[in-house]
């Protein structure tokens, strides 16, 4: 039980600092709205940044920036509070895959609460003449989170109705992110289970 723990603490760490360590190499050198073509024009890294939710969704404002930021804490915290009490269940063990899954989520809600409580503190602005420094651009939990993975793998023809000319994928998001996204349908494709029971 401790090891399996200790396990999911490594993941957890390794996950947020992997996360970290690409958006302070993007912010600090790339300018706002800059792109590298990685796969041609299907897969690019284009830096830009978000006030609000993932994939770029705003949400209200500065008072909605620190209900988002105080929600995505106390997220955080009730997952790391469910993880817990679930790797100390001796009856009816739970499956590792559950707590990697939750793992998962738990790491990508902290490395985007990282962005929105610090780096507003740390970072100057970033524009689109000039990578961003050592500095500080906005208060305590309202730093920008920083996105930069960009799939945009086809445009849909202009006759087909409502999405015609649009990108098929238009988001921007990040590491964590796809943390998130992946744990969550981990979780509802091969554990739906588990959680009805619950």
């Amino acid at each position: 039980m401790k090891n399996k723990g200790r396990n999911l603490i490594i993941l957890g760490v390794l996950l947020v600092v992997i996360d970290q360590v690409i958006k302070v190499l993007v912010k600090t050198n790339m300018t706002l709205g800059e792109s590298i073509p990685v796969l041609g024009n299907w897969f690019q890294l284009l830096f830009v940044e978000n006030k609000g939710m993932a994939f770029g969704m705003a949400f209200g404002g500065v008072v909605g920036k620190y209900l988002l930021t105080v929600f995505r804490i106390v997220l955080f915290a009730v997952l790391c509070w469910w993880i817990s009490k679930l790797l100390k269940r001796k009856e009816n063990p739970v499956p590792t895959g559950i707590l990697v899954g939750l793992t998962l989520i738990t790491a990508g809600a902290l490395g985007n609460i990282v962005d929105c409580l610090c780096y507003g503190l740390i970072f100057s602005e970033s524009t689109t003449d000039a990578v961003a420094t050592l500095g500080s651009y906005a208060p305590f939990m309202q730093g920008k989170v920083v996105d930069m993975f960009y799939f945009p793998l086809w445009t849909w023809p202009d006759w087909v109705p409502g999405l015609g000319g649009h990108i098929f994928f238009e988001p921007v998001f990040n590491f964590a992110d796809s943390c998130v996204t992946v744990g969550a349908i981990y979780l509802i494709l091969f554990h739906w289970k588990f959680f009805a029971k619950e």
